[in-house]
């Protein structure tokens, strides 16, 4: 059963590796950030109601003394997202997604600033592989640098940054014994109502006006696919195998679905020396993701 058990953040990693063609059309299609993430937001909040309400009902109670780090755990979300899509929309997918994948060394970084959590030679080590992937990745060493915008590459490491944040903020409520479930919901809530001043509803009309139904079914299945599901099966993964085996398999997985997504649908062909760097990048942060899931 263990084994059967595997495929869940295999599959969630596949998953969050699509988001780059939602939000690709969706952005040319006239839907601003913002409104991009209301809609991605307040449609998960159905399916995680539905999950709470289904499994166990208590999950939807929080202390007062929860809220700080749910509103930390709200920001981190938003700004995670925005800058993602940002990432996506101005670099290849393969590369961005392996931006978001150095998220460990952030949470590395932060450990050791906020818990005093020691830094190994190792863990340096993995840290350093992760950064020369990346340096290959964005064609600095190749003639054809000026394609790749300075502003997705940082977009893209601080959606990791605000990735890390939301790690150490979720594990600490977490400790708090607040389900995984309930911080998702709550979170996704709070940035649905903080969202509807930002949101630009007439855009929303008009895309959905185009083709009614099949433009209802692409934002649900983007809702669900991109966010929702890949969470959903990523906790329901913990209940069966350690967080550090299932966070190594969508690390590894999702960077691979998007230079796939991207191949596919965009011709973002890479390059050997990117190719390169892209497999230095998802090795050592495998290995330092690793690393601290055995100490």
């Amino acid at each position: 059963m263990k084994k059967i058990h595997l495929i869940l953040p295999i599959i969630a990693g596949a998953l969050f590796g699509s988001s780059g063609i939602f939000v690709r059309t969706l952005t040319q299609n006239g839907i601003d950030p913002t409104t991009l993430l209301f809609l991605r937001f307040s449609i998960a909040i159905i399916p995680m109601f539905t999950i709470i309400l289904l499994t166990d009902k208590k999950l939807f109670k929080i202390k007062v003394s929860d809220i700080p780090l749910l509103l930390l755990c709200s920001v981190s979300i938003i700004g995670l997202n925005l800058c993602y899509n940002e990432s996506m929309n101005t670099i290849p997918l393969s590369l961005a997604a392996v931006l978001l994948s150095t998220a460990p060394i952030f949470v590395l970084i932060l450990a050791y600033i906020i818990f005093n959590e020691k830094i190994t030679l190792k863990k340096i080590l993995c840290m350093c592989l992760a950064i020369l992937g990346c340096f290959l990745m964005t064609r600095v060493l190749e003639d054809n640098i000026s394609t790749i915008p300075l502003f997705g590459i940082i977009t893209g490491f601080t959606a990791a940054l605000f990735w890390a944040i939301y790690l150490i903020a979720s594990k600490k409520s977490i400790e708090k014994e607040n389900h995984t479930f309930t911080i998702l919901f709550y979170s996704i809530l709070i940035i649905t109502v903080v969202l509807i001043p930002f949101t630009n509803f007439n855009t929303i009309s008009s895309f959905i006006s185009i083709n009614p139904i099949q433009n209802i079914i692409f934002l649900i299945i983007h809702s669900t696919f991109s966010f929702a599901l890949p969470y959903i099966l990523s906790t329901i993964s913990l209940n069966y195998i350690d967080s550090g085996t299932s966070s190594i398999l969508l690390s590894g997985v999702e960077p691979l679905a998007a230079l796939i997504f991207g191949v596919v649908f965009y011709l973002e062909i890479p390059s050997a020396l990117m190719f390169c760097g892209f497999i230095l990048s998802i090795l050592s942060v495998t290995m330092l993701t690793k690393i601290d899931a055995h100490q």
